[in-house]
Protein backbone atom coordinates (compact mmCIF):
# COMPACT_ATOMS: atom_id res chain seq x y z
CA UNK A 1 0.00 0.00 0.00
CA UNK A 2 1.22 3.61 -0.55
CA UNK A 3 1.22 6.22 2.05
CA UNK A 4 2.63 8.76 3.12
CA UNK A 5 5.10 8.66 6.32
CA UNK A 6 5.19 11.64 8.79
CA UNK A 7 7.44 11.70 11.53
CA UNK A 8 7.20 14.05 14.27
CA UNK A 9 10.31 14.97 16.41
CA UNK A 10 8.19 15.42 19.86
CA UNK A 11 4.46 15.36 20.89
CA UNK A 12 4.59 18.66 21.10
CA UNK A 13 4.20 19.05 17.24
CA UNK A 14 1.25 16.71 16.94
CA UNK A 15 -1.05 19.98 17.67
CA UNK A 16 0.45 21.38 14.36
CA UNK A 17 0.70 18.15 12.31
CA UNK A 18 -2.48 17.16 12.68
CA UNK A 19 -3.34 19.64 10.40
CA UNK A 20 -1.23 17.63 7.28
CA UNK A 21 -2.92 14.66 8.57
CA UNK A 22 -6.37 15.68 8.49
CA UNK A 23 -5.08 17.23 4.61
CA UNK A 24 -4.16 14.07 3.65
CA UNK A 25 -7.21 12.52 4.69
CA UNK A 26 -9.51 15.10 2.70
CA UNK A 27 -7.97 13.88 -0.04
CA UNK A 28 -8.30 9.81 1.00
CA UNK A 29 -4.44 9.57 1.01
CA UNK A 30 -3.26 6.92 3.52
CA UNK A 31 -0.01 7.86 5.94
CA UNK A 32 1.14 7.06 9.02
CA UNK A 33 2.66 8.78 12.13
CA UNK A 34 5.16 8.37 14.85
CA UNK A 35 7.20 9.91 16.96
CA UNK A 36 10.72 9.95 17.15
CA UNK A 37 13.83 12.23 17.36
CA UNK A 38 17.21 12.74 15.12
CA UNK A 39 19.35 13.11 18.85
CA UNK A 40 17.32 11.80 21.25
CA UNK A 41 16.05 8.35 19.31
CA UNK A 42 18.28 8.10 16.18
CA UNK A 43 17.92 4.42 16.22
CA UNK A 44 14.37 4.16 16.09
CA UNK A 45 14.74 6.97 13.75
CA UNK A 46 17.06 4.96 11.21
CA UNK A 47 14.86 1.47 11.76
CA UNK A 48 11.57 3.19 10.94
CA UNK A 49 12.97 4.80 7.95
CA UNK A 50 13.59 0.84 6.63
CA UNK A 51 10.25 -0.33 7.92
CA UNK A 52 8.18 2.23 6.55
CA UNK A 53 9.89 1.73 2.99
CA UNK A 54 9.23 -1.81 3.54
CA UNK A 55 5.84 -1.24 3.56
CA UNK A 56 5.40 1.39 0.89
CA UNK A 57 6.03 4.79 1.97
CA UNK A 58 6.02 6.96 -1.44
CA UNK A 59 6.97 10.56 0.71
CA UNK A 60 8.18 11.32 3.88
CA UNK A 61 7.29 14.22 5.84
CA UNK A 62 9.61 15.45 9.09
CA UNK A 63 8.44 18.03 11.46
CA UNK A 64 10.94 19.20 14.25
CA UNK A 65 11.89 22.61 15.94
CA UNK A 66 14.91 24.20 17.12
CA UNK A 67 17.80 22.19 15.57
CA UNK A 68 15.46 20.55 13.47
CA UNK A 69 17.84 17.43 12.16
CA UNK A 70 15.19 15.14 11.89
CA UNK A 71 14.12 15.88 7.61
CA UNK A 72 17.71 15.57 7.80
CA UNK A 73 18.59 12.59 9.24
CA UNK A 74 15.67 11.10 7.03
CA UNK A 75 16.97 12.30 3.59
CA UNK A 76 20.22 10.03 4.69
CA UNK A 77 18.47 7.56 5.45
CA UNK A 78 15.60 7.30 2.06
CA UNK A 79 15.86 8.39 -1.55
CA UNK A 80 12.09 8.99 -1.43
CA UNK A 81 11.18 12.76 -1.38
CA UNK A 82 11.49 14.17 2.13
CA UNK A 83 9.56 17.45 3.18
CA UNK A 84 10.77 19.24 6.37
CA UNK A 85 8.40 21.15 8.26
CA UNK A 86 9.84 23.77 10.77
CA UNK A 87 8.18 23.81 14.07
CA UNK A 88 7.78 27.64 15.55
CA UNK A 89 9.63 27.09 18.82
CA UNK A 90 12.52 28.12 21.53
CA UNK A 91 13.70 32.13 21.03
CA UNK A 92 13.57 32.24 17.99
CA UNK A 93 10.18 31.30 17.04
CA UNK A 94 11.20 28.96 14.39
CA UNK A 95 13.65 30.25 12.42
CA UNK A 96 16.31 28.18 13.58
CA UNK A 97 14.40 25.47 12.67
CA UNK A 98 14.19 26.71 9.03
CA UNK A 99 17.46 27.15 8.38
CA UNK A 100 18.52 23.90 9.63
CA UNK A 101 15.72 22.44 7.55
CA UNK A 102 16.55 24.16 4.76
CA UNK A 103 20.01 23.98 4.64
CA UNK A 104 21.23 20.78 3.49
CA UNK A 105 24.10 19.65 1.99
CA UNK A 106 23.91 19.31 -1.84
CA UNK A 107 22.20 15.89 -2.97
CA UNK A 108 20.35 15.15 0.28
CA UNK A 109 17.66 17.36 -0.74
CA UNK A 110 14.76 18.23 1.93
CA UNK A 111 11.79 20.46 -0.01
CA UNK A 112 11.27 22.80 3.29
CA UNK A 113 7.89 24.84 3.56
CA UNK A 114 6.88 27.08 5.96
CA UNK A 115 7.22 26.77 9.69
CA UNK A 116 3.65 25.96 11.66
CA UNK A 117 0.25 25.17 10.74
CA UNK A 118 0.40 26.63 7.03
CA UNK A 119 3.76 24.55 6.21
CA UNK A 120 1.95 21.11 8.08
CA UNK A 121 -1.26 21.79 5.41
CA UNK A 122 1.79 22.68 2.51
CA UNK A 123 3.70 19.48 3.33
CA UNK A 124 0.42 17.68 2.67
CA UNK A 125 -0.23 19.37 -0.39
CA UNK A 126 3.22 18.69 -1.57
CA UNK A 127 3.19 15.46 -0.60
CA UNK A 128 -0.06 14.51 -2.46
CA UNK A 129 0.66 16.15 -5.77
CA UNK A 130 4.08 14.47 -5.66
CA UNK A 131 2.27 10.77 -5.37
CA UNK A 132 -0.21 12.46 -7.92
CA UNK A 133 2.35 11.97 -10.61
CA UNK A 134 1.36 8.12 -11.19
CA UNK A 135 -1.88 8.74 -10.24
CA UNK A 136 -4.72 10.10 -12.23
CA UNK A 137 -7.71 9.59 -9.63
CA UNK A 138 -5.54 12.09 -6.91
CA UNK A 139 -4.45 14.73 -9.87
CA UNK A 140 -8.34 14.89 -10.36
CA UNK A 141 -9.02 15.91 -6.85
CA UNK A 142 -6.16 17.95 -6.95
CA UNK A 143 -7.50 19.65 -9.68
CA UNK A 144 -10.82 19.72 -8.06
CA UNK A 145 -9.46 21.38 -5.36
CA UNK A 146 -7.74 24.39 -7.41
CA UNK A 147 -10.98 24.67 -8.89
CA UNK A 148 -12.98 24.64 -5.48
CA UNK A 149 -10.39 27.64 -4.35
CA UNK A 150 -10.66 29.96 -7.02
CA UNK A 151 -14.41 29.67 -6.72
CA UNK A 152 -14.01 30.18 -2.96
CA UNK A 153 -12.30 33.75 -3.68
CA UNK A 154 -14.97 34.70 -6.21
CA UNK A 155 -17.85 33.82 -4.02
CA UNK A 156 -15.95 36.08 -0.92
CA UNK A 157 -15.33 38.89 -3.38
CA UNK A 158 -18.99 38.47 -5.04
CA UNK A 159 -20.06 39.28 -1.53
CA UNK A 160 -17.79 42.53 -0.66
CA UNK A 161 -16.63 44.13 -4.08
CA UNK A 162 -17.04 47.37 -5.26
CA UNK A 163 -16.71 47.81 -8.93
CA UNK A 164 -16.72 51.34 -10.90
Amino acid sequence: MKFVSIVIGSKSDYEVMKECAFTLEKFGVAYEMIISSAHRSPERTKNYIKSAEEKGAQVFIAAAGMAAHLAGALAAGTTKPVIGVPMASGELRGEDALLSTVMMPAGMPVATVAIGKAGAINAAYLAIQIMALDDDELRIKLLEDRISKAKKIELDSSEIEVIL
